[in-house]
């Protein structure tokens, strides 16, 4: 699949980005923007819950990125531009 450029600044996600609700198995969850190690933008959430199989409730750990396609590749430019303006 071609890369597609990221179609907001970092800049308009920090300003515009707001939580996802998000449910699970009839339990909502909040997922919050965060920038992830990678320098990627998206959306994090985790948690504990029971799921139940067949009548035995089995606990169960969640863990969810959402992410910003070409995120990272905003980040990779923009310190591109940082460290060519700091040669010149």
């Amino acid at each position: 699949m071609a890369k597609n450029p990221c179609p907001v600044s970092r800049e308009q996600f920090w300003s515009g980005a707001k939580s996802l609700k998000i449910e699970l198995n009839q339990i909502p969850m909040t997922a919050e923007p965060k920038e992830f190690s990678t320098g990627s933008l998206g959306w994090y959430l985790n948690g504990k819950t029971t799921i139940t199989i067949g009548e035995t409730p089995v606990p169960v750990q969640i863990g969810m990125n959402v992410t910003v396609i070409g995120s990272k590749d905003n980040v990779k430019a923009r310190r591109g531009k940082v460290a060519l303006a700091a040669t010149t």
